[in-house]
């Protein structure tokens, strides 16, 4: 089983809000999620990313890989 790192879309239509959740990768993009370890709003000015650092880097240690998306997060954010 891969894990993953990556982003749920939740939020209206026209309004994205995003979470940063581990998943199998086989999994769907709105489907079932291991956990949540974080949000991401690109609609605010600048935008706001939370994310649980403690979970995210025992995530990365068990061998979950992040997504294209969620690695430049964790850049910005200065995790990875």
């Amino acid at each position: 089983m891969s894990v993953r790192l990556r982003l749920t879309r939740i939020g209206n239509r026209k309004n994205p809000i995003w979470r940063v959740v581990v998943a199998d990768q086989r999994a769907k993009r709105d489907g079932r999620v291991i956990e949540t370890v974080g949000h991401y709003n690109p609609q605010t000015n600048p935008s706001t990313i939370t994310l649980d650092e403690e979970r995210i880097r025992d995530w990365l240690a068990r061998g979950a890989q992040p997504s294209g998306t969620v690695r430049k997060l964790l850049h910005t954010q200065g995790i990875q």
